[in-house]
């Protein structure tokens, strides 16, 4: 179901709880590689006490060189597919366990705005990906309508959905 308003700072935080519930349940430990979020997604996390015993970190690449030499994404891959794309939202979040050393690496890539977009690639397009050691990464794309600050919380909200999912599969 598609949203109609920017999630706001309480459903966040209980997207995190959930996700958080579902880690500890597993024993599972979790790391971030954000881009057009800027930490939304880590912050979300760090608003749940004992976030700690599930959160190792995260990584926040807004630049293509950051994606390349802090999480390993391929320059040539960004080349071939650009920055927002299913294929570096994937490796991004490999990345993420990677780095890490974690169960579940979690990545959004995207356009924010209010300026960057074009007609392939429109303001508020994100890809967010989810991957787990031992199963191929998982990717959604997701498009949103709102300012540049319901779009970052709708990608985030986005993301910890996403990451709900594959913890429950």
């Amino acid at each position: 179901m598609a949203m109609t308003r920017p999630p706001d700072d309480a459903a966040l935080e209980a997207l995190a709880r959930r996700l958080g519930e579902l880690l500890r349940e597993r024993q599972w430990r979790l790391a971030t590689a954000e881009s057009s979020t800027g930490g939304l997604i880590g912050h979300a996390i760090t608003m749940i006490p004992g976030a700690s015993d599930y959160y190792a970190g995260g990584a926040i690449c807004y630049s293509n060189l950051a994606k390349e030499k802090e999480l390993g994404v391929p320059a040539a891959l960004i080349d071939e597919h650009g920055a927002v794309s299913a294929e570096v939202a994937a490796a991004m979040a490999e990345g993420a366990w990677r780095r890490f050393s974690v169960d579940v690496g979690v990545s959004v890539t995207g356009i924010a705005g209010p300026e960057g977009g074009t007609a392939e690639k429109p303001v508020g397009l994100h890809f967010i990906g989810v991957a787990r050691i031992g199963h191929p990464p998982v990717v959604e794309r997701h498009q949103f309508g709102f300012d540049r600050d319901g779009n970052r919380s709708g990608a985030a909200a986005a993301a910890l959905e996403l990451a709900i999912r594959e913890a429950s599969a």
